[in-house]
């Protein structure tokens, strides 16, 4: 079964994720695709290389001339490279940040942007309807059907480009970076030692099963990064999930910064001592603090569904500066369309050099002038029968719990959203990645979310994992 969800089509290895289905996605690509050129890269996952190969040959038996990035590459890497090369598709190997035991498919759109609903609906509908066309790899390399591309030098000259380097080597600033086992090591310790940081690493040797973690950089999942960047006294401690499109920020004093605040200090920045101007684009389970800075400044915050797609599409409707996602994907203005955390993970050690501040500290100026927001986040799992039931009352007869706040209104944008009087809200919505739900509650207090949740927990009869 291949169905496509808000980051690409992911199943589990060996279940869904077979050769044959690798296959049969490509092969309905490569009916859809009028630019006979790919981009196909792949990350670190079990399997990934080797399904990049699968689909290489179904595109060079079709006739596309494939550019193969043949060493594992960050997503945001891949997405570059099919904007500097103006193809129409591109292809990256991947699950993201997704458990061991899944990998998976992204398509890129021209311009390095993420696949369209409309595109995906249409591979979808084209699965089986074509013969599968296979041209052997190794024929497909001496015959030039297949050229082995290398974008690494172009990708870190653009990020370079956009950084203010000479202000971070006069910093002499010590940066911890953990790639989680993926893709991001290189890309970053180049990008840091070209700026003169001082940069250690952990957690970079090759393991498919991630060290028995999720590959995500989240609150729960950095705590050997925590320890270190307190411990030995680093400015910043910078992690990137599996594909390295999504960040995670330890600060100097030990904290996880949640992606809601690095948005919000990413955007501040930008506006406040870049003295850039332009919107910012961002999910509806992504905090409000945007558009509070965004009013101060004459500026707009925008609100999208879920899926980056939306936020690329944002990004070009208003020509906005930044837009991103709570978990941790963003994108700046003059980037590449898609999220992309090592520029993200750069732009943030500029923000420590120039501003001769620390991460703490900007926050802190920030919570002075806009107030203080926090997010809790809980996933549920449900059986498919449960599913049914929570759409049933969420979605179809649309009743809403008795929360203890006043509530100013309701959206169904993408899911379920309360809007609070006081300024919170809550956002409910089925993964399109996961078996899941997923619901984000932002309130001036952690005890008031945390009630938020647990209300909505009583009401729809769940349990958070």
């Amino acid at each position: 079964m291949i169905k496509f969800g808000t980051g690409g089509w992911r199943s589990i290895i060996g279940e869904d994720f077979t050769k044959a289905n690798i296959q049969l996605l490509t092969q309905a690509l490569c009916d859809l695709q009028e630019d006979k050129r790919i981009i196909i890269g792949f990350d670190r996952r079990f399997l990934s290389d080797i399904a990049a190969r699968w689909a290489a040959e179904v595109f060079a038996g079709n006739g596309v001339e494939v550019f193969f990035i043949s060493k594992p590459a960050p997503t945001p890497m891949i997405m570059f490279a099919v904007q500097k090369l103006k193809t129409q598709f591109g292809v990256a190997i991947t699950a993201s940040h997704n458990p061991a035991q899944y990998n998976g498919i992204k398509i890129f759109t021209a311009g390095g942007r993420d696949a369209s609903e409309e595109l995906t609906d249409m591979i979808e509908s084209r699965l089986g309807k074509s013969e599968i066309l296979v041209m052997d790899y190794e024929v497909g390399i001496k015959s030039g059907q297949i050229k082995e591309l290398f974008i690494f030098n172009d990708y870190i000259d653009s990020i370079l480009s956009m950084i203010d380097t000479s202000a971070i080597s006069k910093q002499n600033l010590r940066i911890l970076v953990d790639p989680m086992h993926g893709v991001s090591k290189t890309s970053l310790s180049t990008i840091l030692l070209t700026a003169r940081c001082d940069v250690d690493i952990i957690n970079e040797r090759h393991d498919t099963l991630f060290g028995g973690k999720l590959p995500s950089p989240a609150f729960n999942t950095l705590n050997k990064l925590k320890d270190m960047v307190k411990s030995h006294q680093y400015d910043l401690g910078i992690a990137t999930d599996g594909d390295a499109d999504r960040i995670g920020i330890i600060d100097d004093k030990g904290n996880f910064i949640h992606p809601n605040l690095l948005l919000a200090i990413l955007y501040y920045y930008l506006l406040t001592y870049r003295q850039f101007h332009g919107a910012a684009i961002r999910n509806l389970s992504t905090t409000h603090l945007l558009d509070r800075i965004a009013e101060h400044y004459g500026e707009q915050c925008i609100e999208v569904p879920v899926g980056f797609k939306h936020i690329s599409n944002g990004m070009e409707q208003y020509d906005a500066l930044i837009g991103g996602e709570s978990s941790g994907g963003l994108t700046i203005r003059g980037h590449i369309k898609g999220k992309d955390g090592i520029f993200a993970a750069a732009l943030l050690v500029e923000i420590i050099a120039t501003t001769n501040k620390k991460i703490s500290e900007i926050l802190d100026e920030i919570y002075e002038k806009f107030g203080f927001l926090t997010t809790v986040a809980a996933d549920y799992r449900f059986s498919f029968e449960k599913k049914n039931q929570l759409s049933q009352l969420l979605f179809v007869d649309k009743k809403v719990p008795t929360f203890q706040l006043p509530i100013e209104r309701v959206s169904y944008l993408d899911g379920l959203k309360v809007y609070f009087v006081n300024g919170g809200w809550l956002s409910v919505r089925f993964s399109g990645t996961e078996p899941l739900i997923r619901a984000f509650c932002e309130m001036p207090s952690e005890e008031l979310a945390t009630q938020c949740l647990t209300t909505f927990e009583a009401f729809a009869q769940i349990v958070a994992l």
